[in-house]
């Protein structure tokens, strides 16, 4: 008997795969309390991205190691270590972030959720 396979079953044995990447990116990306993420940001691995960038393509660019992109995002400002004051005001706020984490790098986003139908 033969085996039925999804038609993506190829990109499961591809780790460089820039799909796979992607889709693996966005499955680990979360929304979680700052609170949590205070250990981090002690040790300095807490990377705020602007809310008008996508946050899983930033984490893709660090994952593939795009050091234009990257660098092009700090020059810009548009991603930086996360500041003293955001994270005063995010504690204090108990604000909720959408996080992705590409190692040693948690990447987190002030966005609100989406506005929901009644």
């Amino acid at each position: 008997m033969t085996a039925i396979t999804p038609s993506d079953a190829h990109l499961i044995d591809d780790e460089h795969n820039p799909e796979l990447i992607k889709a693996k990116i966005i499955s680990e990306t979360a929304r979680i309390n700052w609170r949590e993420l205070q250990k981090f940001y002690a040790a300095g691995s807490v990377i705020t991205v602007a809310p008008n960038l996508d946050l899983v393509e930033v984490a893709f660019a660090f994952n593939r190691d795009d050091k234009n992109a990257v660098a092009n995002w700090l020059a810009s400002g548009l991603v930086e270590r996360t500041s003293e004051q955001h994270a005063n005001m995010w504690y204090q706020q108990q604000t909720e972030l959408w996080a992705a984490v590409v190692s040693p790098w948690i990447l987190v986003q002030d966005k609100p959720l989406a506005n929901t139908l009644n």
